[in-house]
């Protein structure tokens, strides 16, 4: 069981009872990429199937950028892990469809925006102590390789938001066509997360640090909100204490952001910086 105060239980089931239904966050999520002239698309990975939001025609670039969604609504209380993982705000979505590339796409997490009919491997341990689990980078894997080949791509820039970011880091460190990792509140070490915060490890998920030699190759940004409690800079500087001194990576500390805030807003000039 995960270890909470009693009060921040009860705001979780608060907030589960306002959850809106999955048909709803799907049709949410169907109109934020309708914006940019994108299309859902469902990926059949063996065990899973992947929703991914792309444009109906991939103008032509070598690099595909490539968004990766957060850990969604894992949990609806301390210990009752949540039906569906969909999340009921998609960040990642907001700041790939503010994304200036060449080529953008989105692809959410196992088992979110699925229909009842295509969660055939949608279990909670997937999206609890499992969500970064070998078959789950596997599958993503799969996808990633999907909207590649769909969009004529070459090389692949991965931006992961929250767990989306231990899930970029993994799927990296397992390709030789990745020339950017960048993470937004990135789990980089859920050890140390879960550490820090008391919960219960998460048993059966791979790590990115362990991932450490291949990962240090691969140009890196990893942006943190100074005002982030849920995933403060000790876990990006975690992280980075376990690749060489000389790993071109780069930690971005943004005071005023916190976990959710301001991300979206700030995002097209964030990209620009890089």
């Amino acid at each position: 069981m995960t270890v909470r105060p009693a009060m921040w239980a009860c705001l979780l089931m608060l907030a589960a009872c306002a959850t809106p239904p999955t048909v709803d966050r799907r049709q949410q999520a169907d109109g934020i990429a309708a914006t940019a002239g994108w299309q859902a698309l469902d990926i059949n990975a063996d065990l899973f199937v992947l929703r991914a939001y792309a444009p109906a025609q991939f103008p032509a670039s070598k690099t595909l950028t490539l968004y990766i969604e957060g850990d969604g609504q894992a949990w609806i209380s301390s210990d009752r892990p949540s039906d569906d993982p969909t999340p009921t705000q998609p960040l990642a979505l907001q700041l790939a469809v503010r994304d200036a590339s060449e080529s953008a796409a989105y692809l959410a997490r196992p088992c979110q925006y699925v229909r009842e009919e295509t969660r055939g491997g949608c279990v909670s341990a997937y999206w609890t102590g499992k969500r970064f689990a070998p078959e789950i980078i596997a599958a993503t894997n799969h996808a990633v390789d999907r909207l590649k080949q769909r969009a004529g791509a070459k090389q692949l820039v991965l931006i992961g938001y929250s767990g989306g970011g231990a899930v970029a880091a993994l799927v990296a460190a397992q390709r030789q066509d990745v020339v950017r990792l960048v993470t937004i509140a990135g789990n980089l070490d859920h050890v140390a997360w879960t550490k820090l915060h008391q919960v219960s490890p998460l048993q059966g998920s791979l790590n990115p640090v362990d991932a450490w030699a291949a990962l240090q190759r691969i140009p890196q940004v990893h942006f943190v909100g100074a005002s982030d409690t849920t995933m403060p800079e000790s876990i990006a500087l975690a992280y980075r204490a376990h690749l060489p001194a000389n790993a071109p990576i780069q930690l971005r500390i943004m005071p005023g952001f916190d976990h959710h805030c301001c991300w979206v807003e700030q995002w097209p000039g964030l990209l620009q910086t890089q």
